[in-house]
């Protein structure tokens, strides 16, 4: 079965089978359990993964988008959701310190808006293409993000 004949959702076994082989080495399938699939993609092929997922298997919702400061790099993980049969898909995306930037999949996903807003704020991961990419609630002239680890909480003198 191709995915193009998808008109209701995939089982979890079907998006593992269709994700592989349509994205090969750029995809990592890290398991699976009940209505779960895990996966680590590159950067470079986040959009297009994304728009496969909504577009040919039928993932309605990106539930979060949200970032982990793993010290040595950071990473994007994002929660794909099919209604139909419950599906969620994880996938986890490693950005290099060095240059905090990976497409945004709110031209996908429009909910993905304020998800991929905080986690620039929050973690100053850079989600280019993102119709309006500014901080949410902290002041526009902050130069930190206070969720990095390399972030020092002020002492209450």
């Amino acid at each position: 079965m191709s995915g193009e004949d998808f008109y209701e959702a995939p089982t979890v076994e079907q998006v593992i089978d269709l994700i592989g082989s349509r994205f090969g080495g750029d995809v990592t399938i890290r398991g699976s359990k009940a209505r779960r699939v895990f996966l680590s993609a590159g950067r470079e092929r986040i959009y297009e993964i994304c728009e496969y997922i909504h577009d040919v298997l039928n993932f309605e919702q990106a539930s979060s988008v949200g970032g982990v400061d793993w010290e040595t790099h950071m990473q994007v993980v994002y929660h794909l959701s099919n209604y139909y049969n419950g599906v969620m898909i994880e996938i986890n995306v490693d950005i290099p310190l060095d240059d905090l930037r990976v497409d945004s999949v709110t031209p996908i996903w429009e909910g993905a808006n304020w998800h991929e807003r905080e986690t620039y704020e929050l973690f100053g991961i850079v989600f280019d293409n993102h119709p309006q990419l500014e901080r949410l609630l902290t002041p526009c002239d902050y130069d930190f993000f206070p969720f990095r680890k390399s972030y020092k909480l002020r002492r209450a003198e």
